[in-house]
């Protein structure tokens, strides 16, 4: 059974920066992909980013945060971060990490099997 704990959300003003963690427990193998998506209310979940399996370090990107988000992981406390900079008010909402057991790299999360309860991620304008 693997569990997914994010943490570091919080408020910061437009223009700041934050650094959300994923913590992921009860991996048996090392061909987990990563991701990091986000859902504000009224809105569908939208795709930030990923990261392939602990033996390689290939990233993708969503193209609303391109540029300004870093998506990297520890392989050896099994943790999944994600670096925010240069925040805007749109990027306000509930940031989720989620697992999937392949080593590549997928925008949709309906085939992602492991998620995180969610961190709140409010940027002031």
């Amino acid at each position: 059974q693997v569990q997914l704990v994010e943490s570091g959300g919080g408020l910061v003003q437009a223009g700041g920066s934050l650094r959300l963690s994923c913590a992921a427990s009860g991996v048996t193998s090392s061909s987990y992909s990563m991701g990091w998506f986000r859902q504000a209310p009224g809105n569908e979940r939208e795709f930030v980013a990923a990261i392939s399996s602990w033996s390689s370090a290939n990233t993708m990107y969503g193209d609303s945060v391109k540029d300004r988000f870093t998506i990297s992981r520890d392989n050896a406390k099994r943790t999944v971060f994600l670096q925010m900079n240069s925040l805007k008010a749109e990027d306000t909402a509930v940031y989720y990490c989620a697992a999937r057991l392949s080593a590549s790299l997928s925008r949709n999360h309906y085939i992602y099997n492991y998620w995180g309860q969610g961190t709140q991620v409010t940027v002031s304008s």
